[in-house]
């Protein structure tokens, strides 16, 4: 069966807007100075070899399912948000000191290899740090001169930009707790949703929905029902990735197996495990949580105290639920058909991860 990010042929002209885009972004760069080149090449790698294109499907299909009318120009419009994500992940791979992404080299230590290549002065690793904030930071504004640039009707993109510039905000706001919850140790469910809410659900789902909805100069109600179906159906997204943080494969993941304990995440799974675990468990859970040596035998052990606290059936409990919940809002919605059909299917390949 062909992948709902594959309806429309979506993917491969998603990724033609941004190789589009990246060739006049080189070449302004290269126009101030050669050396430039390396940020362009690092953020062509970074956007074009790899992502799912997962929110432009969702902005897409929200657009199309309140009866907007397919164009290159749409297409362009929602390829901006694959430079939101680039923008968030390599900053949260600096933020979490991770080694890899998509199983190549996060951004920060691709830059520092190529201080330690080039034998430059002063700290590899300081200037690996840096240059990822400015990629990243490069990436936000190039979203925004993506969106702007991408020849939708004035009048169609002033109803979209409140939408855009909510969404951004609420991922910043949203790393900025996650980074909290860790410092401060909160292990509460309650703080591990909202975080989960912030960081990733809005912006992964509802946030593109309504991007695309707003495109389309959608009513009021369907803006309704696709929060509905997007908050939910986000935040489930965000526990299968809590989950694949800590049980996935890391051929899948991209990322070495459990990094998210390694990097202490107070996840609604680790939470749900603090929790259930007895006072002596809890304390273990504590003591290992975090530790960034920590090895093979000490993952598969936190792995078995969350698995026998019950925590990971709890959250697979919970995705369901979640995913329940939205589907019986996108059930309800006056959505085109085909667009309903997609939605549904995203649906599945977005908590399964089946793409």
């Amino acid at each position: 069966m062909t992948s709902p990010l594959e309806r429309a042929g979506l993917r491969p002209r998603v990724d033609k807007a941004l190789a589009a885009f990246l060739t006049t972004q080189r070449s302004r760069l290269l126009a101030i100075d050669g050396v430039l080149a390396d940020l362009a090449d690092a953020l062509d790698d970074f956007v074009l070899l790899g992502g799912k294109r997962l929110r432009p499907a969702f902005a897409y299909w929200g657009y199309r399912g309140a009866g907007g009318a397919d164009s290159e120009q749409v297409v362009a419009a929602v390829a901006a948000l694959e430079l939101v994500q680039a923008s968030a992940l390599i900053h949260d791979d600096l933020m979490d000191r991770s080694d890899t992404r998509r199983g190549e080299p996060s951004i920060h230590r691709r830059f520092a290899a190529r201080h330690a290549a080039a034998g430059w002065r002063g700290a590899g690793d300081s200037f690996g740090d840096s240059a990822a904030v400015l990629l990243g930071d490069m990436a936000l504004v190039w979203s925004d001169e993506l969106l702007h640039t991408s020849g939708i009707e004035p009048a169609d993109l002033a109803r979209a930009r409140p939408v855009f510039d909510e969404m951004r905000t609420e991922v910043t706001a949203g790393q900025y707790l996650d980074v909290l919850t860790v410092v401060t140790g909160d292990t509460s469910t309650e703080r591990a949703s909202k975080v989960a809410r912030y960081k990733s659900a809005k912006y992964t789902v509802e946030r593109p929905l309504l991007l695309g909805a707003a495109l389309a100069g959608a009513p009021e109600s369907l803006m309704r029902a696709y929060s509905g179906y997007g908050l939910p159906l986000g935040e489930a997204f965000q526990l299968r990735d809590d989950v694949l943080g800590v049980f996935g494969d890391p051929a899948q993941t991209g990322k070495p197996a459990g990094d998210d304990l390694r990097e202490g995440k107070r996840t609604y799974l680790v939470a749900a495990a603090h929790a259930a675990l007895g006072q002596q468990e809890r304390a273990e859970l504590e003591a290992r949580l975090g530790d960034p040596a920590l090895d093979d035998a000490g993952v598969e052990r936190l792995r078995a105290l969350i698995r026998d606290s019950g925590a990971l059936a709890r959250t697979e409990e919970r995705i369901t639920a979640l995913t329940t919940a939205a589907l019986a809002e996108l059930a309800a919605a006056e959505v085109e058909a085909e667009a309903r059909g997609v939605l549904l299917e995203l649906a599945d390949a977005a908590t399964r991860r089946a793409v």
